[in-house]
C-alpha cells in the first residue's frame, strides 16, 4: 500500500477547515492523531489553532512511506514539538496499527489515500479485528476508504471528534461499503458530511468530501453541507477563503439548515436514501 500525493500534502486552507471543524467547542484536548499523517501538516495545524499547551499529551501519527515518515519527524522538531510530545510510527496502519494501547484520541484528523488497495478479505484475521468486526464486513480489497474510517472510529475517544477527507464514492457505492455505511448510520456515528469544491488538492480534480464522526452525539441527525461553491479560483486550482471556511464552520457548529447550502437530516431520511 503506497501513500498518495493527497495523503502526503494537504493544502493549508483544507487543513485549516479540518482543524476548526474538529475543535468546535474545545479549548484543549488530550492528543491529536492522524492514521495517514504524511509529512504531519494536519497534526501541526492542531497545534497552531489550539496552541502548544492545549494539546496536553502530544501528537500521534502513522505513515507507511519511510521518506515521508522521516519528513514528518523532522517537521515536529522544526515546529518545536519536543521528542517526548510526539509518537510517529512507520507501518501499514490498516494491517499493522500502532498506538492501539494508547488512551483513545479526542482529536483525529486525516486525509488518507483515496480508494487504494489493501489486504481486505485476503487476510482472514482482519474480519475479527476489533476495528473492523463491529460492521460485520470488511471494506473491499480494491478500495480501503471505509477501512480507514472504521480504524479512525475505533481509535476515537467517547468525547472526541474525527474529521476525515473522503473520496465521494463512499457515499453511494454498494456492496460492503454500503453495509459499513449502514452500520455508521444505524449507530449514529456520522455527525456531518461536507461536500467540498473540486480542484482543491494538487494533482487531482476530484471533488472530495469531509466526514465528521462522533460517538456521543446529542441528537440522531446528520448535517449535510453543500460547500461546492465556497471557493475562489487561483490559477488552475480552487481555494477556500477565510470567509468560506468561517461559513462552513459556523453552519457546522450551529447545526443549521440553510436553503441550497445545508440540511439537517433525520435518521429516517438518511435510512430511506441508503
Amino acid at each position: 500500500m503506497q501513500a498518495s500525493p493527497a495523503a502526503i500534502f494537504t493544502p493549508a486552507d483544507v487543513s485549516e477547515l479540518l482543524t476548526r471543524l474538529r475543535t468546535v467547542g474545545k479549548t484543549e484536548i488530550n492528543k491529536v492523531y492522524d492514521p495517514a499523517c504524511g509529512s504531519g501538516s494536519l497534526l501541526l495545524k492542531a497545534e497552531k489553532v489550539l496552541g502548544h499547551e492545549a494539546v496536553r499529551n502530544g501528537f500521534y501519527g502513522q505513515e507507511i512511506n519511510i521518506t515521508t515518515y522521516n519528513l514528518c519527524r523532522i517537521n515536529m522538531f522544526l515546529h518545536d514539538i519536543g521528542f517526548d510530545k510526539f509518537d510517529i510510527a512507520c507501518e501499514d496502519t490498516l494491517t499493522n496499527p500502532q498506538h492501539w494501547d494508547e488512551e483513545p484520541f479526542e482529536l483525529i484528523v486525516s486525509n488518507p489515500p483515496y480508494s487504494i488497495k489493501w489486504a481486505g478479505d485476503e487476510n482472514p484475521l482482519l474480519i475479527n479485528d476489533p476495528r473492523f468486526a463491529p460492521a460485520g464486513v470488511l471494506a473491499p480489497k480494491s478500495k480501503a476508504d471505509m477501512a480507514f474510517i472504521m480504524h479512525s472510529l475505533s481509535w476515537l475517544a467517547a468525547n472526541g471528534t474525527a474529521a476525515i477527507v473522503c473520496f465521494p464514492g463512499i457515499m453511494y457505492r454498494g456492496g460492503a461499503e454500503k453495509k459499513i455505511r449502514q452500520y455508521l448510520i444505524d449507530n449514529n456515528f456520522i455527525d456531518c458530511v461536507i461536500q467540498l469544491p473540486s480542484n482543491l488538492f494538487f494533482g487531482t480534480s476530484i471533488a472530495t468530501c469531509i466526514m465528521v464522526l462522533k460517538k456521543n452525539k446529542q441528537d440522531n441527525k446528520t448535517l449535510f453541507i453543500d460547500a461546492t461553491k465556497e471557493c475562489i479560483k487561483v490559477t488552475n486550482n480552487n481555494k477556500l477563503t477565510a470567509e468560506n471556511i468561517s461559513r462552513i464552520v459556523d453552519t457546522f457548529a450551529n447545526r443549521r439548515s440553510e436553503a441550497h447550502f445545508s440540511h439537517l437530516a433525520s435518521y429516517e431520511e438518511i435510512a430511506e436514501q441508503g
